[in-house]
């Protein structure tokens, strides 16, 4: 048995509730102890709710209750930086919600704060560590599609009447760093950076063509991974209709498969189409948490760090410099 790692969460927002916060207590050796939130009185909510012991006004109190050996910051990007140095000069082990940072300056600057203190830091691209992503990964590295030719990316929905009406966060670019795209995009290209490396090069094009926000809602690029592999993609938030498809091609067959949707994986050979389902966690995040959690212990390695995330942080700089 390793020992009980007592987390803090910074932020009650929707992806406490069920993605995130009730995974910390549900992973081995790990329960979410404390909360804090701007509004003090959705933390007392949300903590009488959840039968959390400790409330604080803020992130500052925490970080002073000596039995906190971790913190989640659950909060938008545009506070990131600041609560993850405060984290960092404590020496107490951070997860941030992605995107880590507004732009890749603010990430590096976050990244420097906890080597400086050689404290760990963790990143919520929890993708890497579910069994869907791991199999995709496994089929590529393996051969059973050959050679990787080249990889498209859909995604495309209508927009949300939260968007419609202004009152998602994820349009502010000063609190997002950007619009839809950085909220959800990176998702994908974390992911694949997991499965076949990073991506080195991008060009990309972008227009707001809904007219409900102001930053962009459709994104086109294309993209060269370090390896030669070549990926066109595109985003559209404003459509009207909805999908959800990476398709990977190679020399002898594909791969096909929704980021953030459960549906099968498909591969497709020449001779045969075998299908993979896998049960999605009932919180998403917890398969990642508890990497972080056997890490802290001793036992193991989160695939998801601040320097995994890196790379996503220099693309999306890119794609948004092409404008």
């Amino acid at each position: 048995m390793g020992k009980i790692i007592y987390w803090g969460m910074v932020g009650t927002g929707d992806v406490t509730e069920k993605k995130s916060g009730p995974g910390f207590s549900k992973a081995e050796n790990s329960t979410l102890y404390a909360v804090t939130n701007r509004t003090y009185e959705k933390a007392v909510d949300y903590a009488k709710r959840h039968c959390i012991e400790r409330v604080y006004a803020n992130i500052d109190e925490m970080i002073a209750d000596g039995n906190v050996d971790a913190i989640y910051i659950a909060t938008p990007p545009g506070s990131h930086k600041e609560y993850a140095k405060k984290c960092a000069q404590a020496k107490i082990p951070c997860y941030i919600e992605k995107p880590i940072a507004l732009n890749l300056r603010d990430h590096i600057e976050m990244m420097e704060a906890f080597e400086k203190t050689g404290t760990k830091a963790f990143a919520a691209y929890y993708r890497r560590a579910h069994e869907r992503f791991i199999k995709v990964k496994q089929l590529t590295a393996g051969g059973a599609i050959g050679e990787v030719r080249f990889v498209h990316l859909s995604l495309y929905r209508p927009a949300s009447n939260e968007e419609i009406t202004n009152k998602s966060w994820r349009i502010h670019p000063e609190i997002s760093g950007g619009g839809i795209f950085m909220d959800v995009g990176v998702h994908q290209l974390d992911i694949l950076d997991f499965i076949l490396g990073p991506i080195d090069e991008v060009k990309a094009y972008s227009k707001n063509s809904g007219g409900y926000y102001t930053p962009e809602d459709t994104i086109n690029a294309v993209f060269e991974f370090k390896s030669g592999i070549q990926m066109s993609a595109d985003w559209c938030f404003t459509a009207g209709i909805s999908r959800d498809e990476i398709e990977i091609v190679g020399s002898k067959g594909r791969i096909t498969l929704s980021c953030f949707g459960t549906d099968p994986i498909m591969l497709e050979t020449e001779n045969k189409t075998d299908v993979f389902e896998f049960r999605p966690p009932d919180h998403v995040h917890q398969p990642l948490i508890q990497t972080i959690v056997d890490e802290l212990n001793g036992k193991g390695k989160c695939p998801s760090t601040l320097e995994t995330a890196l790379n996503t942080a220099k693309i999306c700089e890119k794609i948004y410099s092409n404008y």
